[in-house]
């Protein structure tokens, strides 16, 4: 009895009740794992889906196990690559299930070597986050958001690398 008294103590005394949007780089994942896995839940996220800033942000949702997601990784590579001097910043959220992050995730991250961002998501709340992102989203992958400051789109499904340079060069102009 005594501690649940003291978690409740903590509980109530710990949190800290703030409006204030935080920047992205303060914001902690819920847990790092040894291979330096960023992983959050959909509080987490929302900066990341929020930036006002000058850049572009693509933010690409994905996961190992969706054979159209990781057939149209190398685009958002290529955009990360190519682009980065237009300020476009490519997010990779991984909605890999938490108990296949070392076997499944953290292989094939190692193998496939990506030099986007990549953070993992983790929320089981979908009815809340899937429409948070976009009130159109039927929750399939792959689906991908850009946006820049007060401008956004989001598309559900798979990119070519012409579509997806398409859609970009509407947020360059």
């Amino acid at each position: 009895m005594k501690q649940f008294l003291v978690i409740i103590i903590l509980v109530v005394f710990g949190c800290k009740n703030s409006n204030e949007v935080q920047p992205v780089e303060e914001i902690e994942p819920i847990e790092s794992i040894e291979t330096d896995l960023e992983i959050y839940d959909f509080e987490g996220l929302k900066p990341f889906l929020n930036q006002e800033d000058d850049k572009i942000h693509v933010v690409n949702f994905w996961a190992t196990w969706c054979a159209p997601c990781v057939k149209e990784l190398p685009y958002f590579e290529t955009v990360n690559r190519n682009y980065a001097d237009k300020n476009v910043e490519v997010l990779l959220v991984s909605l890999d299930f938490p108990r296949q992050y070392d076997t499944k995730l953290k292989p094939f991250l190692k193998k496939e070597q990506l030099n986007s961002k990549v953070i993992c998501f983790d929320d089981i709340d979908q009815n809340t986050w899937i429409p948070a992102i976009d009130k159109d989203w039927s929750g399939a992958i792959p689906a991908t958001l850009i946006y820049k400051n007060g401008k956004r789109k989001f598309y559900e499904g798979s990119f070519t690398m012409e579509n997806l340079e398409a859609e970009l060069k509407n947020f360059l102009n």
